[in-house]
């Protein structure tokens, strides 16, 4: 009798070649021998795409388990009817499921001892069953909103727990994109949560922004938030801060009075929680936020582990550009360097006030060594005095640079079609500190 190889695998061997097929592929396998016939059932992990399984529908309709056109939400329903042992992980990407389906799923969910849930939605609206709040075996717990094309209007949203609730104690990851919560709701989520090293927040309903969480390490914030505090961040490694404003217009920016400090600066009340930060991206108008309030030459206790920095800096504010070379003087260990050109309307005070400014473009000196920086990347350079200005400084300024990256905007056009190789000609003539500094410009 010939030798059936692969029923004889491991247990954890079949499982991890199960965990690797289509959900839809991995319950076929129950036909190949009677010893396969259950391994599918007891799969841990559990992932559905509602949009993968129609486009698999289409493309097999001549298969013989098609004729019974079985919906997605039937097939879901049968695999959680049959699963038998416990369920780590369980991922769902939906646009079309109705909510009483959703909420059938979360219920049985909540009575398996779930460990990661991650609920990708397309739906118009939809509200979070209390149900999850009874998932405490939790270490990852990702709710995303996808933003409907034809609708600006709809909402998912996270309750307020039962007074049962007393925090997911062994929750490590958050991710909230797209969802309305209330401020009191997050802000008790994230306290409750006292193992919590991952935190990504986009786009939510937050607007002032209290981040209470000792263990936490990766932070990716983004959003129009009023207020930015990290209270008690000290073991972060690795943050995005996105800090983004309402608008009226393309050209009515203004900076809202809430974030001006009552005393000291916000630059400071940041980085006085970020003692041991490696990598950090400063996004959209977060260096406006950061300029506010009293600004020092450099920061009274350096980033000593700083040594991946990206910032986004709009070139026709100095207080911009005088913050950015703050933090720079600030980094002795930043070894790269990333700087997004941000072309958009400098933001100003409130009409009627004057917008109080440090110096101009021309006033800004340039006194700094970065003794460590070795790759600089800037992107969306258009030729203005500041922006090149800021490169001759680097150059000067980098003793041990390897390699600078520049690239030109893609839309629109810049001066660039025409004014490019003059741009080449004058970066290429600029001094550089380091004999081995090679400067790469990408073609516009």
């Amino acid at each position: 009798m010939e030798l059936d190889r692969i029923s004889s695998l491991p247990n954890d061997i079949t499982e991890k070649i199960l965990s690797r097929l289509p959900l839809r592929e991995a319950v076929r396998t129950s036909v190949l021998s009677s010893k396969w016939r259950y391994k599918s059932a007891m799969l841990q992990d559990l992932g559905f795409d509602e949009y993968g399984w129609r486009e698999s529908q289409n493309r097999e309709v001549d298969d013989y388990d098609d004729q019974i056109q079985t919906t997605f939400v039937n097939m879901v329903d049968h695999v959680l009817l049959l699963h038998i042992g416990p369920i780590r992980k369980f991922e769902l990407f939906a646009d079309e499921v109705a909510t009483r389906d959703l909420d059938r799923w979360l219920a049985h969910l909540s009575r398996n001892s779930i460990k990661e849930l991650v609920l990708c939605l397309w739906v118009e609206e939809y509200h979070i069953p209390l149900c999850v709040f009874s998932c405490q075996d939790l270490v990852l717990l990702d709710l995303t909103k996808y933003f409907l094309m034809d609708s600006n209007l709809t909402e998912v949203w996270l309750p307020k727990p039962p007074s049962t609730f007393k925090g997911f104690r062994s929750l490590k990851s958050l991710q909230l994109v797209g969802i309305t919560v209330a401020q009191n709701v997050f802000e008790n989520l994230i306290c409750c949560s006292p193992l919590l090293e991952r935190l990504i927040l986009q786009y939510c309903s937050v607007t002032t922004l209290n981040i209470d969480a000792p263990n936490l390490k990766f932070l990716n914030i983004l959003g129009m938030f009023w207020v930015v505090n990290l209270k008690s961040t000290l073991n972060l490694t690795d943050a995005s801060i996105g800090v983004t404003i309402y608008t009226d217009g393309p050209n009515q920016r203004w900076v809202p009075d809430s974030w001006f400090p009552s005393s000291s600066s916000n630059l400071l009340k940041i980085f006085d929680h970020l003692p041991h930060i490696r990598k950090l991206a400063i996004k959209f108008d977060c260096l406006k936020y950061l300029s506010l309030g009293a600004l020092p030459e450099k920061l009274p206790k350096p980033c000593e582990y700083l040594n991946v920095l990206s910032i986004d800096i709009c070139f026709d504010d100095p207080d911009a550009i005088l913050t950015a070379l703050c933090i720079l003087r600030s980094c002795p260990a930043l070894q790269e360097l990333e700087i997004l050109m941000d072309r958009r309307e400098k933001l100003t005070r409130t009409p009627g006030v004057v917008d109080e400014q440090r110096s101009s473009c021309l006033d800004v000196t340039y006194n700094c060594t970065l003794s460590q920086l070795r790759l600089v990347k800037i992107t969306d350079i258009s030729g203005v005095k500041a922006e090149l200005d800021f490169i001759r400084f680097l150059l000067l300024s980098s003793p041990l640079l390897e390699r600078m990256t520049i690239t030109p905007p893609q839309v629109p056009k810049p001066a660039s079609v025409d004014g490019f190789p003059k741009l080449v000609k004058e970066l290429l003539q600029f001094k550089r500190e380091s004999k081995h500094a090679e400067i790469i410009l990408l073609d516009p």
